[in-house]
């Protein structure tokens, strides 16, 4: 896996000139056990969301046994200077930043260093003491008091959205992620300061801050920052060259834009995230940018069951833990119907709509933009969608768009009948 992996790296830093002397990465859909043709129709099925202004562009991977099935690029990345997507063009990947930090998480439990059972007051002293926020009516009036929770919050609430924190920013930091000029140690403290809206362990709430929280527990368990971690134990044993919190300016160079639908077509709002190699919050919730060889990367990882290059990066019993179900809720979990929640990532209880055609027990994750990362361990099925648009109303988000479930069809029918998820 790797071996091709470095294939397409030497490739790509060999060639800096235009977009078509790029070469693209190896594409093998037989080492991959699928089927050439039925991968065939996808450029076209791509290229449609393209031509219906849908999408910019995008660049897609289908992955299996350490090969590449398929790699598209297609449309732009820039509109209005006409630049094309190419194989190394820079996404901001957003929530799909959550599975880099569940993956620095369970390293450490592998480590020794903590248990995802653990309350977070363990690590983060400026957790004791949180109260909770209860409502109580009466006759002629609502009363609010704090109260004890029955129980503190643990790593294992952080990483399924069921701590109760209040996800809104406190006083003070509303222009955090905008500016992220502040360290992970001191937005946490802030973060810790709020009383909980919820009992942990209890109702399921998507919480940016609880990602964060657990970005700052690397840091305390670790001993090191936490970009500086996952340079060391994810990005660099992977190769994953460009996906990083602080964004050069060659990397800055080949960033996508970012669209939004409007009843006119793509309209490129006033604000776009750039990066800077400067920035000083690394928000562990969603504030990386990455490419889709990158990121197939670590889907290879994750779908090999920790294994990357000869070496385990996380245990296979650990990769079992964090991609099984550990949260249920009768009313939601997750951004597309049927999902249970795993430790950073959403899990497939039952396939239907946008997940009809992936085996149940995959997972992955979204991001604000429309990038996604789903994998089938049944069928050793990865797949990587980068696009860059916002306001997905006809879709009701991103996680339910057609770009995702074309993808996933066409890697799903291109599966040799022996190893189809309905034998």
């Amino acid at each position: 896996m790797i071996g091709t992996f470095v294939r397409i790296a030497t490739l790509v830093s060999l060639c800096a000139g235009t977009a078509w002397a790029k070469p693209r990465p190896p594409v093998e859909p037989a080492k991959a056990g699928l089927d050439a043709a039925k991968l065939a129709g996808l450029r076209a099925a791509l290229q449609k969301f393209v031509d219906t202004k849908q999408i910019s562009g995008a660049v897609t991977v289908i992955g299996r046994k350490g090969h590449l099935a398929s790699f598209e690029v297609v449309g732009q990345r820039d509109l209005e200077e006409k630049k094309p997507m190419e194989t190394d063009t820079v996404f901001r990947i957003a929530s799909m930043s959550k599975i880099v930090t569940a993956v620095a998480v369970m390293m450490l439990e592998d480590d020794g260093k903590l248990s995802v059972d653990d309350p977070v007051e363990k690590h983060l002293p400026e957790f004791r003491g949180q109260k909770l926020v209860k409502t109580m009516t009466g006759d002629a009036a609502v009363t609010v008091t704090l109260v004890a929770p029955e129980r503190p919050i643990t790593i294992k609430d952080l990483m399924t959205h069921t701590s109760g924190m209040n996800c809104n920013l406190p006083a003070g930091f509303s222009d955090l992620y905008g500016k992220r000029n502040r360290p992970l140690a001191e937005a946490v403290v802030g973060f810790s300061q709020h009383p909980l809206i919820s009992a942990p362990g209890k109702v399921w709430k998507y919480c940016g801050p609880a990602y964060d929280t657990l970005g700052r527990i690397v840091e305390v368990a670790s001993g090191k920052k936490f970009e500086a971690f996952l340079d060391e134990r994810v990005f660099k044993p992977l190769g994953m060259k460009d996906t990083t919190f602080h964004p050069t300016g060659a990397q800055r160079a080949r960033l996508a834009i970012i669209y939004e639908k409007t009843a006119e077509g793509l309209k490129r709002p006033d604000r776009q995230d750039f990066g800077s190699e400067n920035i000083v919050y690394p928000a562990a919730s969603g504030g990386l940018f990455s490419t889709a060889l990158d990121y197939a990367r670590l889907c290879q990882m994750l779908a090999d069951k920790g294994s990357a290059g000869g070496k385990h990066l996380l245990r296979p019993e650990t990769v079992a833990k964090m991609t099984s179900v550990h949260f249920t809720y009768a009313e939601k979990v997750g951004f597309s119907p049927g999902l249970g929640m795993g430790l950073g990532v959403q899990v497939v209880m039952k396939p239907l709509g946008v997940t009809a055609m992936l085996s149940p027990g995959s997972y992955g994750h979204g991001g604000a933009f429309g990038t996604q990362a789903w994998i089938d361990p049944r069928n050793e099925l990865y797949f990587v969608l980068m696009i860059q648009r916002r306001n997905f109303t006809e879709f009701g988000n991103g996680d339910m768009s057609d770009m995702r479930k074309t993808l996933q069809e066409f890697g799903e029918a291109a599966l040799a009948p022996k190893t189809a998820a309905a034998q």
